[in-house]
């Protein structure tokens, strides 16, 4: 049951007077810098790049430009950078177009995978693919014996996320596209949330496709990129024009890929630094929730997690209505995917990794970014210690 409080939000005065913003998985605020970076192209650079006059080759010229640029965060070639609407088009691509390349096989995968990764395998496994989903650990880790000991002679894919969305687990990447490798099996990987968060680097990953979403990392929303390995697919995704080496049709959407270029050269150019203090206050955080909250969890890996990833589970709380307490206290967190929010089904996720249903809906999810201040994380604490309790008066 949910109750309604009347909750006074200056409960540490002075704490929070703006919105403490922590579901940084679900979106970003855009960066200022790309935000400028995008305006031109929204005004009077308005060319299409397909046009053979300089105007519009001046456009092109700024597309290459930014697919260079990407292509140079995870080693990979210009070549093999495809723009896309986003993860969800791009894991959709990778899965679908290797499929119809390799009909009548099997795809390997996680049960914790994002839906467009799981929706996709639904769709294909009622046509002709088999579908062996490998389970993880508590922790959500996933077991590359497991991933082994399942590979059969028609094992065409395997798609294991690189970082998870909802608990944060960093998955062994090159432990798995190492084992593909030496099969000559096909090894995609959803980086959305992994992408400027940890290294990566394609080749010394044998990874042949990975998925990217702007907005996750202070670009805008509706763009994103697929990399694929040269020579690994060769089905067009969207026919019609020659966009994207002839494997994407339509036209460019130039300012999104220019803003999507800016914020991955923001979020390289200071990634040490940044990755730095997420994880200090990520740990400063976690330490407080688990040491001054009884009866609370977190799940996912201790160590291996995303840096600015916390998922909690407390005991005898319901987690949506523990959301809706810290919205009227200015915090924005989340149950989980911001995909499924809205789904009164448990996570798939905190499912996956062994959590009872109750556990499930007692989980809220916090994701920082590197603006949070230390104050600021006293006050969110402060606030869940808070209702925590009051919840729990009902139980």
């Amino acid at each position: 049951m949910i109750y309604e409080y009347n909750i006074n939000r200056k409960i540490m005065k002075g704490a929070c007077d703006v919105m403490i913003y922590m579901d940084n998985a679900a979106t970003t605020k855009m960066h200022p810098d790309v935000v400028r970076a995008m305006l031109p192209y929204m005004g009077n650079r308005y060319g299409n790049p397909s046009g053979i006059y300089t105007f519009s080759k001046n456009i092109k010229k700024d597309i290459t430009q930014a697919r260079e640029l990407l292509a140079s965060t995870i080693g990979a070639g210009p070549d093999e950078i495809f723009f896309t609407s986003g993860g969800s088009e791009s894991d959709n691509w990778a899965l679908k177009m290797a499929a119809q390349e390799h009909p009548y096989g099997s795809i390997i995968t996680t049960p914790i995978e994002h839906h467009a990764i799981l929706r996709t395998c639904d769709s294909l496994e009622k046509r002709h693919c088999r579908i062996i989903k490998i389970p993880v650990d508590k922790k959500g880790k996933v077991r590359t014996a497991a991933i082994e000991r399942n590979i059969f002679r028609d094992t065409f894919l395997i798609s294991v996320m690189a970082a998870n969305n909802e608990i944060g687990t960093v998955e062994p990447v090159a432990a798995i596209g190492r084992i593909a490798h030496e099969r000559n099996i096909l090894f995609h990987t959803d980086a959305v949330q992994a992408y400027t968060n940890i290294y990566i680097d394609v080749n010394a990953m044998n990874v042949d496709m990975l998925s990217v979403s702007a907005h996750k990392i202070r670009g805008p929303k509706g763009v994103g990129f697929l990399y694929i390995k040269k020579g690994k697919l060769k089905t067009p995704f969207i026919n019609g024009g020659g966009q994207e080496y002839g494997m994407r049709a339509g036209t460019e959407n130039v300012a999104g890929i220019i803003g999507l270029a800016k914020a991955a050269q923001i979020a390289m150019t200071n990634r040490d630094m940044r990755i730095k203090k997420e994880k200090m206050l990520r740990d400063y955080m976690i330490k407080k929730v688990t040491t001054q909250i009884k009866d609370v969890w977190l799940n996912g890996d201790e160590q291996e997690r995303l840096p600015n990833n916390m998922n909690f589970s407390f005991k005898g709380v319901d987690g949506a209505t523990l959301i809706l307490m810290l919205d009227q206290q200015g915090i924005c967190a989340s149950a989980g995917s911001a995909c499924s929010s809205a789904q009164k089904e448990p996570s798939h996720v905190l499912k996956a990794i062994g959590l009872s249903d109750e556990r499930a809906y007692s989980t809220v999810r916090f994701t920082i970014n590197e603006e949070i201040s230390k104050k600021q994380v006293d006050y969110v604490v402060e606030c869940i210690k808070r209702n925590v309790e009051e919840l729990r008066k009902y139980v």
